[in-house]
């Protein structure tokens, strides 16, 4: 069963996490109201999966992750708040989050994004997605600069976590189709696998 711990200073907010994280055969180890409460709890529990929000009392959500990273470098965490994605999704994944997900979000989409980021994985919307692929834009230099729109509609997909029947329905054609565009993708990239495009988004992001 995943260990998980959370951090949030709201407990109706707490409580409804508990709730939904064992509905889906996750055990809540620890709870959280403030940064250095969780890095405690971390430090007691060790759990498998961190859920941390932003905006809490005394340091905020952001400098917590730094903290947490240099003392858990290989745990994940994922970031659940209802601050603008566009404002802080990139901040976080620069500070080591493993996803960003939105508090409006479905419950599904919770259980999904800490199983993805469990196995290693990140976790981020479309539009987050998207904002990262057009940041890393670097003219005559960036690799998915080669891409078509179409390609680069597909890739933003792909690196949002999104089947491929998914995209394929976002887009108004086959899934045929859409396989037949990733494969351009990796080879124009010279890339092998998905994760290949979501790491070197981010990589090409933060790293320059």
């Amino acid at each position: 069963m995943v260990k998980v711990v959370f951090a949030d200073d709201h407990p109706v907010v707490r409580k409804g996490l508990k709730l939904i994280l064992e509905g889906n055969a996750m055990l809540c180890v620890g709870e959280a109201c403030s940064g250095q409460e969780l890095l405690e709890k971390v430090v007691q529990l060790n759990p498998d999966v961190v859920v941390l929000d932003i905006n809490m009392p005394g340091q905020s959500g952001i400098e917590t992750l730094r903290e947490l990273k240099i003392l858990r470098p290989t745990l994940p965490v994922l970031i659940l708040s209802m601050l603008p994605e566009e404002d802080y999704a990139m901040t976080a994944l620069k500070a080591g989050a493993s996803g960003y997900l939105m508090k409006d979000s479905a419950p599904d989409e919770l259980i999904t994004a800490i199983k993805k980021v469990i196995r290693g994985g990140r976790y981020i919307s479309s539009s987050i997605a998207e904002l990262l692929t057009l940041h890393a834009m670097d003219e005559g230099e960036s690799r998915h600069g080669r891409l078509s729109p179409r390609e680069h509609q597909v890739m933003c997909g792909i690196a949002s976590g999104k089947p491929l029947k998914e995209i394929a329905k976002d887009l108004s054609c086959s899934p045929k189709t859409v396989s037949t565009y990733r494969q351009r993708i990796l080879v124009k990239m010279n890339m092998k696998k998905n994760s290949d495009l979501i790491l070197y988004q981010i990589k090409k992001l933060f790293l320059k």
